[in-house]
């Protein structure tokens, strides 16, 4: 992994996560659950141009769910 430039990052957010103990099983246990119960999720669309608006309402907590960035 090349090193990084934290100094440029956005919020300045240095988190890297990673699960060790997750199985196949657990995964398919997870999928299987997660069809059973009702999952709404929220997202707000920004085109590319917008993404500076996006990132500042990000920012100040104005969006709930997530913000996606179409490119094309």
């Amino acid at each position: 992994m090349p090193a990084i430039d934290y100094n440029t990052l956005l919020y300045h957010e240095r988190w890297l996560g990673s699960v060790t103990n997750y199985t196949r099983g657990d995964a398919k246990e997870f999928l299987r659950l997660a069809a059973e119960i009702p999952i709404a999720t929220q997202v707000e669309k920004f085109p590319l141009e917008m993404t500076n608006d996006a990132l500042n309402l990000i920012k100040r907590g104005r969006i709930h769910g997530a913000a996606v960035i179409e490119v094309a």
